[in-house]
């Protein structure tokens, strides 16, 4: 069963600009193993749109999803740079730096860096 959870991504985020994001705490009904997930993108107006779609693809492979807050990402892939920053009005703020080792985990070789700052 690990294995099924290992597939999912740890991140899917826009490859450039600045969007929306999300974490979620993915979980096996009835408790069990669990992982955190960091989704973002440009086509989301708002953080709840992020939640839907990954709860729904995730609701197919049997995981159970809570969105642990959300934020914002300033993506360079040309300078190799994130930012994460802001909070997500409906979810809270996401705490950054544990999204920050989330995506360390994919962009091993960016500097990544967050703040509380609003923009």
């Amino acid at each position: 069963a690990s294995s099924d959870m290992a597939a999912v991504r740890d991140v899917e985020i826009d490859a450039e600009g600045t969007f929306k994001y999300i974490v979620v705490q993915l979980q096996r009904p009835g408790g069990g193993e669990q992982r955190l997930i960091v989704r973002g993108t440009k086509a989301a107006e708002f953080h709840n749109h992020i939640f839907e779609k990954v709860n729904a693809e995730m609701e197919k492979l049997g995981y159970e999803c809570k969105c642990l807050g959300g934020g914002k990402i300033d993506h360079n892939s040309k300078e190799k740079k994130i930012r994460v920053f802001g909070l997500s009005t409906g979810y809270g703020k996401a705490d950054h730096s544990v999204t920050v080792e989330i995506l360390k985990k994919t962009y091993t070789d960016y500097e990544i860096t967050w703040s509380d700052d609003k923009k």
